[in-house]
């Protein structure tokens, strides 16, 4: 059975039409496994991987030279100053650039929205909305939408395209995001404590979910 989201206005009051949520969009049962393994996927693409450390062949500043004979001065041996065992030497083993990258199944993104987004509906964080046109760009001008539609300070906004007012209105607010539908993520369905979609926006954001 398909559950119906009652559309409110930019004041908070309802509207009189529904967003229907339909089955098809919706997993319920299977998907937690997916979920972690999208969000670990996106957090590992998220590192620069550019960590880098010197290694003997680097550390042209250190002298290459034998600092004294291999027998005979009761020291132990030493094949140079960058030597790792030295102070001032090489790093051993130490990291270098690489990507920390996660390949992931599309099957297993697709899941693992579907299921963020169904527990996001199923706890009553979906606010759905007729329109995000904004009078101004100004930044209390979202504040007072948000707190028309008691969404709180950590909010995901799903649009179907950009505007100017909206974007530059939501830009000053930490923990508001704005986002096309056809754009978001697992990652980003669950970091937020409130979603507010338009009709078109759950359009597209279906389209990924069938």
């Amino acid at each position: 059975m398909a559950t119906n989201l009652n559309v409110k206005n930019l004041q908070g009051a309802d509207t009189g039409a529904v967003l229907e949520i339909q089955d098809a969009w919706l997993e319920a049962v299977k998907g937690e496994q997916a979920v972690k393994d999208s969000v670990v996927a996106f957090l590992a693409r998220m590192r620069s991987g550019t960590a880098c450390t010197k290694n003997r062949a680097s550390m042209s500043s250190r002298s290459q030279a034998k600092p004294w004979r291999q027998k005979g001065t009761g020291r132990a041996r030493s094949g140079g100053a960058s030597s790792p065992v030295w102070r001032g030497g090489a790093v051993a083993f130490g990291p270098k650039p690489r990507s920390y990258a996660i390949s992931i199944n599309k099957k297993v993104e697709k899941l693992a929205l579907k299921r963020a987004f169904t527990d996001r509906v199923n706890d009553g964080d979906v606010i759905a909305v007729d329109s995000l046109e904004l009078e101004n760009n100004k930044t209390k001008t979202m504040v007072a939408v948000l707190k028309a539609l008691n969404a709180g300070d950590s909010v995901l906004v799903l649009v179907d395209d950009y505007q100017d007012n909206l974007d530059l209105a939501a830009r000053n607010l930490p923990n508001v995001l704005v986002i096309k539908g056809s754009a978001v993520n697992t990652y980003l369905m669950m970091l937020f404590k409130k979603v507010i979609v338009t009709p078109a926006a759950m359009q597209q954001l279906a389209a990924r979910l069938v």
